[in-house]
Parts: C-alpha cells; sequence; structure tokens
C-alpha cells in the first residue's frame, strides 16, 4: 500500500511536470507558425491547465473506468474553486478587475448547468460528447473575440497579463521539439501509474473509485491552476489568478468530459450527479456572487470559509458517502 500511495504521489508529479512541458513546447511552436500571442494564451495555455485531467479522464475512458474520468472532472471544479481559490485569497486578498472576466463568469454559470443536463442520466453518449464539444468551440471564439476586442482598446487587466505569461522570443523551435519529446514520453507513463495506483488504494481501503478521483486524482491534477494562482496573486496579477480558473473549469467540462464521451462512451456511479454535481454547482454559483459582488474583492475571510467548505466536502465524500442532493 505504501508503495502504492509513493508511486500515485510521482505519478502526479510527473503528469504534471508533463503536461506544463506540452504546453511549453506548443506554445513555442505555435508561435513560430505566425499564430498571434493572444490566440495562443487564450487557446494552448488556456487548455493547459486542465490537460492533466483530460489524460487522466481520457485514459480511464478508455479502460472502462468511467467514473474516474466524470469524478476527476467535476472534483477539480471543486477543489479549484474552494482548495486554490480559498488558499489563495487566504494568503492573499484577491481583487477582479477585468472586465473580460465579469463577462465569463455567467458563462461559466451556464456551461454548469447545461452540464447538469447531460449528467443527468448517468450517462455520457458520443451525442454528449459532439454537444459538449460544440460549447467548447462556441466557449473559445466567444473568448478570442472578446479578447481580441479589449488588446485593441488595450483596456483588460488580464488580457495583458496574459500576454506577458508566454514563453519568451528567445526560445528556438529545437528546444521546444526535445520538451515536446520528454512530455509524450511522460504523459502516458504517469497517467497509467495514477490511475493504477489509485485502484489499487481504493480497492484496499474500499473507497469508490469515484471518490478517489473527486480527491486524491483532483487535487493532484489541479496543482498547475495551484501554481498559476499562487503565484498571480503573490504578483499582483489578481485577474490572471481568477481567469485560469475560470477557463480550467469550463475546459473540465465540455473537454475533459467531452473528449472522453465521444471517444470511449459509457455509464458512470449516480452520485456524481445526484450528490457531487450539485456541490459544483453551489461553489460555481458561489464563486460567481463572490466575483462580481460591488467591491470585486475575495478577502481573507471569503478565503477561510471557502476551505473549510473543502473540508466539509472531503468529509462528507469519506464519512457519509451514501449523502445524495437528488
Amino acid at each position: 500500500m505504501l508503495v502504492a500511495i509513493a508511486l500515485l504521489i510521482i505519478g502526479l508529479a510527473l503528469l504534471v511536470y508533463g503536461a506544463d512541458r506540452l504546453v511549453f513546447s506548443a506554445a513555442i511552436l505555435c508561435r513560430s507558425l505566425g499564430i498571434p500571442p493572444l490566440i495562443i494564451g487564450m487557446t494552448v495555455v488556456g487548455i493547459g491547465t486542465s490537460l492533466p485531467e483530460l489524460i487522466v479522464s481520457f485514459s480511464a475512458a478508455t479502460h472502462g473506468q468511467m467514473d474516474i474520468a466524470v469524478g476527476t472532472a467535476i472534483g477539480s471544479n471543486i477543489t479549484n474553486i474552494l482548495l486554490i481559490l480559498g488558499g489563495a485569497a487566504l494568503l492573499h486578498p484577491l481583487t477582479v478587475h477585468s472586465n473580460l472576466i465579469r463577462r465569463e463568469l455567467p458563462l461559466m454559470l451556464l456551461v454548469t448547468l447545461l452540464c447538469g443536463i447531460i449528467l443527468f442520466d448517468n450517462h455520457l453518449s458520443r451525442n454528449d460528447g459532439l454537444a459538449l464539444i460544440a460549447i467548447a468551440a462556441c466557449w473559445l471564439l466567444c473568448t478570442i473575440k472578446i479578447a481580441r476586442r479589449a488588446e485593441r482598446e488595450n483596456n483588460d487587466t488580464l488580457t495583458r497579463e496574459q500576454l506577458a505569461e508566454l514563453p519568451r522570443d528567445d526560445v528556438g523551435n529545437t528546444v521546444a521539439f526535445l520538451w515536446l519529446a520528454v512530455a509524450l514520453i511522460l504523459l502516458p507513463v504517469s497517467t497509467r501509474m495514477v490511475i493504477d495506483n489509485a485502484t489499487v488504494i481504493a480497492d484496499y481501503f474500499g473507497i469508490s473509485e469515484l471518490v478517489i478521483a473527486l480527491t486524491i486524482i483532483s487535487v493532484g491534477t489541479s496543482l498547475p491552476e495551484l501554481a498559476t494562482v499562487i503565484a498571480g496573486a503573490l504578483k499582483g496579477e489578481d485577474d490572471i489568478a481568477i481567469g485560469n480558473l475560470i477557463g480550467s473549469n469550463i475546459y473540465n467540462m465540455v473537454i475533459v468530459l467531452g473528449i472522453p464521451a465521444l471517444i470511449h462512451p459509457g455509464s458512470f456511479d449516480a452520485s456524481a450527479f445526484a450528490r457531487d454535481y450539485w456541490v459544483m454547482l453551489g461553489v460555481s454559483a458561489l464563486f460567481t456572487l463572490i466575483c462580481l459582488q460591488r467591491n470585486r474583492r475575495i478577502g481573507r475571510i471569503a478565503g477561510a470559509l471557502l476551505l473549510c467548505g473543502f473540508i466539509l466536502w472531503v468529509v462528507m465524500l469519506y464519512g457519509f458517502p451514501s449523502v445524495t442532493f437528488w
């Protein structure tokens, strides 16, 4: 069991590192092809924060472990808001300056509601996958259009902060291809390490794969968001910290769920909708209300409450796994 726990932790670390190197190399290669930096920031880098979740979800679905696929997506969204946003706000109060974020928050809530309609029957079909990917495409087009307008007007802090975070111009394609090769080796190996050892731990303790995915795997795959949010908060880049969480939550719903459904549809544990979806919807609504309040500030008290919410959620999952809200 200790070996399984150690291998799970190592696998999560390698998965996150491999995903980071893949995004880094992809951003450089896209730039060399003449793709505008704003498009790279909104697509490659934006999707990159959800890449660990996507890889785990896709691999789990192809091996018939749909509970892990769905649990990773839902659990990551809950973790992003309660644990990561709460922890960041506790360290450094966050303020929303960007109008782009204020437009994206209601869209995030709308996508969460649409996701509930798809999860309602406890089955992800190819039609569900097509619908989710279509929503992802619409989301990308809308955000790029809004961001381009903000870039032309040069009046949005989120757009400026995203452009500043892109790889430097002096990094060449040779370096990018080397990191791409490293990532392509690390990702499949680390993914199997995560899923296989998570399954061993679940069996040993008599815990469902869904609960393991909602907690341990979700926290591990959310490490890129954690690093981005804490770094952004400490540097005073509050908008990029919050904006990355919004983008990650949307990509988790439409891509992390959509691609596995499209490639390998299947059923999942009914608790994912009856219990965990409603927690995700509730914390997403709370996130939206906090960010849209008049002073646009997420203070330390709000951060502490969010962290307490995460602890209560974990206690509920392990102590009262039969609790449902539907």
